[in-house]
């Protein structure tokens, strides 16, 4: 079983034994065993893992790789309309656009407001020993609204 098969398959498995574990404590509670109240926190606890593992893969996506791409880091994200990754000085220049569109995939529906988000990859040039300024090498823009 794959990872993926695993991660889908959890909120089942731990939603069965939540309820074969209900039952369990349903019969303790009838029969007066000792362990009654043991029972208890097991069932809450394997319907909670239940919950929670849905709720991971609700939240779970994959990353979009883009053939040619290259990873960039972000150095800036205003958490709103701007992004910035940085790229090193000798980044080929039939990488920028496929980065671009890999680094716009990535961003999650819905996310920032519904804001129009500019995406740049900029690199620094050298201008004297210590000294250097910021060059924007290319530059997308994204609607993230939610569909």
């Amino acid at each position: 079983m794959s990872f993926f098969e695993l991660l889908e398959n959890t909120p089942k498995i731990f939603g069965f034994f939540g309820i074969f574990l209900f039952i369990c404590t349903v019969a303790a509670f009838i029969f007066n065993f000792g362990f009654k109240f043991r029972i208890i926190g097991a069932t809450i606890f394997s319907l909670l893992l239940s919950l929670s593992s849905w709720a991971f893969i609700q939240s779970y996506n994959e990353r979009v790789v883009i053939e040619d791409a290259k990873y960039l880091p972000i150095v800036y994200d205003n958490g709103f309309d701007l992004i910035i990754a940085k790229a090193e000085d000798n980044f080929p220049e039939e990488s920028i656009k496929p980065t671009l569109e890999q680094l716009s995939e990535n961003l999650r529906k819905g996310s920032r407001s519904g804001a129009n988000v500019k995406i740049k990859i900029r690199k620094l040039e050298k201008i004297s020993a210590g000294i250097s300024k910021p060059v924007v090498i290319g530059e997308i823009q994204k609607n993230v609204q939610m569909n």
